[in-house]
C-alpha cells in the first residue's frame, strides 16, 4: 500500500472517530482433543496391498552428485542426468526386483506390479501373511473418527531380499489430503454455495475483485437501548446485498486480476506464457468433468482452450483406474475441487504451457508416490505440482517409511532437472490438526513440502487496488471474533465479544526429520525450514473456480471461490514454467529445482510479505456501552484479534457474512507462525515479482 493511500485512510478514520465519539459519548471522556484410540488387532484375513521399495545402487554417490548439480562452484552445476544415465548408475536392477518378488511369493503374496525401473514391487496379501513376512503387528486405530490400519513397528525383511529392501508401504493405511480450502462463512465454517455459471458477466467475472474496502463505522444497540456498541475500521468484502456492479460478494479474483497483480502481463506481451513447457499436475481420483469445466473457465476468462495438443490426462495405474465418485473418498475429500483448482490456475498463470494431469487411483500414500514417480520416470515435464500432504509428525509416528520414499522420489526429480512444487498445508503450525486427527500434541510442517529436494510453497492473503495492483499482503492466517448477532436489523452487540479463534492458514515451520539444505545455510537452525516461496492462498482473498461438483453435467456447473496452498503451488508452477521457457529461449536447459535459485534473488525479484505498521492503524477497534456496570469498554484492535500468539502486526476488518451477524476478520494471524522481514515460516522469502523475478532467476542460473 502506498504511503499516500495509507495516510488518506488514516485521516478518514480519525475524522469519523471524532464524529462517532461526539455523537455517542457526549461529554464522556474515554479514560480436549480427540485422541487416537487402539481398536484392537486388524482382521488377519483382510486383504491389503503392500508396496516394497528397493534400495538404489550407489546411493551415496547419487547424493553427492545431486549436491554438486546445485553448487555453482562445481563443474557438475546444472548438468542433469538423463533417465538412461540414472538407470545405468543408480536404479535397482531387474535381478533385484526378481529377488524381492520371490520373497513376497514365498510368503503367499501375489505380485501384481513391478515398477518399470524396478523401484518398487506391489503385492496383494492377507494381513496375517503380511505380519509374518515383515515381522510386524497391525492394529486398528481410531483417528479423528475414522478407523485406520497402523503398524506397531517398522517392517523387517530377512534372507536374500533383506539388503535390497529400503522400506515397505501399505502396512499402515494413512492417506494424503488435499490442501484446497473453499471460501466459507467464518462463523459457521460452511462453504458458500456455488453460483450457476449462467450468472457470469459479459467479461467473465462473477465475484467482486475488491476484498478490502475503505474504513467504516458500524453501530449496534439492543432494542434501541443498551448495551450498544460502535466499531470502526477496514471493511472486508462487498456487502451481502451487492448487485450494483454485477459481481457477487464477498470477493474472488479472476485470472486477469492476478496476472496483473503478479506483474505477468509484460511477460505475456513478450510471448513468455510458458510455451514449449509442460506442467505436470499430480492428483488422486481427478474430476470426471475436468475438461468441460476447465474449458468453460478458459472461455469466460479469454484463456486458450484445453485440447489434445496442450492437455492430457494419464491414469498412472492404468486406464479407468482413477475416477471420482461419492463412495470412493473423492468427493468427501474434495479431490474434484483440488483437480479443477490445480488445472485452471496453472493454466491461468502459464496459459501457453501444456498440462499433463497424472492421476493416482486413490489418495493412499503409495498411490500418490507412484503417480509422482510415473511422471518423473516418463519425463512428462520439468515442473511438477503437488497440492496435497499430511503432517510430518503423523508420518514419523505412524508411517516413517513414507518420508524415505517421498524424499527419494524428489531427489530423483532434482537429479533430472525437474522442479517439484509442494503446497505447505492449510492448518498453520498443525498443532490443532495433529491433536484432532492423530492424537499427537505437536506442531508440524507438512510433508512432502519438507523435503530438501522440493520447493515448498506457502500462502498469503492478497488485497488488490482498483487497478489490480497489490495494495497489501499478509501471510495467510485468519482469526475471527464475533461482535454482533441476532435477528434484529442491525443485530444487537455481543457483550462480551466472542473470540472464535484461528480458522486456517499457510503451513510452515521447522522439519523434525530433514537436515537444513545448503541453499538455506543463511537461515538459523540445523533443520529444513518451510516454505521457500508463496503466493495467494487465503480463501477469503481466493480465486474463482468452475466445476461440476458431482461430476454430472446435467446437475449443473457452478463457480466457487477457493484458496489454500493448493492454489499457490500450481500458480508458482506456472511462474516456473515461464522461467524455463525463457531459459530455453536463451539456449539453456531446464532450471531444475527452484528453491536453490530463490535464495540468491534480491528483494526486488521476490516481494517480502510483511505487514507495514502503517497498515495496522486502520485495524478494527471499538467501544461497548453498557451502563451502569461498565459505562464504556474500549475494544482494542489486538483484543479483537486474539489469539495473537507470536504475531505483532496484522490487518483486521469488519465483515458481515449474513444479515444476522457481524465479525472482525483478522489477516496475518497464523497460529504460532508469523510473518517477519526476510524469510519467515508463513511466506518463505515472499512472492515472485513478475518480469524482474524471471530475469533475475536466469541471471543467477547463468552465473558460475
Amino acid at each position: 500500500m502506498s504511503l499516500d493511500t495509507t495516510l488518506t485512510r488514516i485521516s478518514v478514520r480519525l475524522c469519523l472517530w471524532f464524529v462517532v465519539l461526539a455523537l455517542l459519548l457526549g461529554p464522556v471522556v474515554a479514560s480436549a482433543p480427540a485422541q487416537g484410540t487402539n481398536m484392537g488387532p486388524e482382521d488377519e484375513s483382510k486383504e491389503i496391498s503392500v508396496t516394497v521399495w528397493l534400495n538404489l545402487h550407489n546411493k551415496a554417490a547419487l547424493d553427492s552428485l545431486v549436491q554438486q548439480m546445485y553448487d555453482q562452484n562445481s563443474p557438475n552445476y546444472h548438468h542433469w542426468l538423463t533417465m538412461e544415465q540414472y538407470k545405468t548408475q543408480f536404479a535397482p536392477t531387474a535381478k533385484d526386483a526378481a529377488v524381492v518378488r520371490d520373497f513376497l511369493a514365498s510368503h503367499n503374496m501375489k505380485v501384481s506390479v513391478i515398477d518399470q525401473n524396478n523401484h518398487f514391487v506391489v503385492a496383494q496379501s492377507s494381513v496375517g501373511d503380511a505380519q509374518k513376512a515383515f515381522n510386524v503387528r497391525l492394529n486398528r486405530m481410531m483417528l479423528n473418527g475414522v478407523v485406520h490400519r497402523v503398524s506397531t513397528s517398522e517392517a523387517k525383511v530377512e534372507g536374500a531380499a533383506a539388503p535390497l529392501v529400503a522400506v515397505v508401504q501399505g502396512l499402515s493405511d494413512l492417506e494424503y489430503a488435499t490442501n484446497v480450502s473453499l471460501a466459507a462463512n467464518p462463523a459457521t465454517k460452511k462453504p458458500y454455495a456455488g453460483v450457476s455459471t449462467s450468472s457470469a458477466g459479459a467479461d467473465g467475472l462473477f465475484f467482486s475483485g475488491q476484498c478490502l474496502f475503505a474504513p467504516q463505522s458500524v453501530n449496534f444497540n439492543t432494542a434501541g437501548t443498551f448495551p450498544s456498541a460502535s466499531y470502526f475500521g477496514n471493511r472486508y468484502g462487498a456487502p451481502i446485498t451487492n448487485t450494483a456492479d454485477g459481481t457477487l460478494p464477498p470477493c474472488g479474483y479472476d485470472p486477469a486480476e492476478l496476472q496483473t497483480a503478479y506483474g505477468l502481463t509484460p511477460l505475456y506481451n513478450k510471448g513468455l506464457t510458458g510455451a514449449g513447457q509442460t506442467i505436470v499436475i499430480v492428483d488422486a481420483f481427478g474430476s470426471n468433468t475436468i475438461l468441460p469445466d476447465a474449458n468453460l473457465f478458459s472461455q469466460l476468462n479469454s484463456l486458450p482452450l484445453l485440447t489434445p495438443s496442450n492437455f492430457q490426462i494419464i491414469d498412472s495405474a492404468g486406464p479407468g483406474t482413477a475416477t471420482c465418485t461419492a463412495t470412493n473418498g473423492c468427493e468427501a475429500g474434495n479431490w474434484q475441487f483440488e483437480t479443477s483448482l490445480d488445472v485452471e490456475w496453472a493454466h491461468s498463470i502459464a496459459p501457453g504451457a501444456k498440462i499433463v494431469l497424472v492421476l493416482g487411483p486413490n489418495n493412499g500414500l503409495s498411490s500418490l508416490d507412484a503417480a509422482n514417480l510415473f511422471a518423473i520416470e516418463n519425463g512428462l515435464g520439468n515442473v511438477i505440482s503437488n497440492s496435497f500432504g499430511t503432517t510430518e509428525v503423523s508420518l514419523l509416528d505412524g508411517d516413517p517409511a513414507e518420508l524415505v520414499v517421498e524424499n527419494s522420489i524428489s531427489e530423483l526429480a532434482a537429479s533430472l532437472g525437474i522442479s517439484q512444487h509442494v503446497s505447505s498445508g492449510d492448518s498453520g503450525d498443525s498443532l490443532a490438526l495433529d491433536n484432532a486427527a492423530f492424537g499427537i500434541n505437536s506442531v508440524s510442517v507438512n510433508a512432502n513440502a519438507d523435503s530438501p529436494f522440493v520447493t515448498g510453497v506457502g500462502g498469503t492473503s492478497t488485497f488488490l487496488d482498483s487497478k489490480n495492483n497489490i495494495e497489501l499482503q499478509t501471510g495467510w492466517g485468519t482469526n475471527i471474533t464475533a461482535i454482533a448477532f441476532g435477528t434484529a436489523a442491525p443485530p444487537p452487540p455481543l457483550v462480551p465479544t466472542v473470540p472464535l479463534g484461528f480458522q486456517g492458514g499457510a503451513g510452515g515451520g521447522t522439519s523434525a526429520f530433514y537436515a537444513k539444505p545448503a541453499f538455506q545455510d543463511r537461515l538459523p537452525g540445523k533443520f529444513r525450514l518451510v516454505p521457500d516461496i508463496s503466493m495467494n492462498a487465503d480463501p477469503q482473498t481466493g480465486v474463482e473456480l468452475i466445476l461440476t461438483p458431482d461430476g454430472n453435467l446435467a446437475d449443473g456447473t457452478f463457480v466457487f471461490v477457493a484458496g489454500g496452498t493448493s492454489l499457490a503451488a500450481p500458480m508458482f508452477s506456472g511462474v516456473w514454467a515461464i522461467a524455463n521457457q525463457q531459459s530455453a529461449a536463451e539456449g539453456g536447459h531446464s532450471l531444475g529445482q527452484a528453491a536453490p535459485l530463490l535464495y540468491q534473488l534480491s528483494n526486488g525479484a521476490i516481494t517480502d510479505v510483511n505487514v507495514n505498521p502503517l497498515d495496522t492503524l486502520l485495524d478494527v477497534s471499538g467501544f461497548i456501552f453498557n451502563p451502569p456496570t461498565a459505562p464504556v469498554s474500549f475494544q482494542s484492535a489486538p483484543a479483537l484479534a486474539q489469539p495473537l500468539e507470536n504475531t505483532r502486526f496484522f490487518v483486521s476488518a469488519l465483515y458481515q457474512p449474513a444479515s444476522t451477524e457481524w465479525l472482525v476478520l483478522t489477516f496475518g494471524t497464523d497460529s504460532s507462525l508469523f510473518t517477519a522481514p526476510g524469510w519467515d515460516n508463513v511466506t518463505g522469502l515472499g512472492t515472485p515479482n513478475g518480469e524482474r523475478f524471471i530475469n533475475e532467476v536466469l541471471e543467477v542460473a547463468r552465473h558460475r
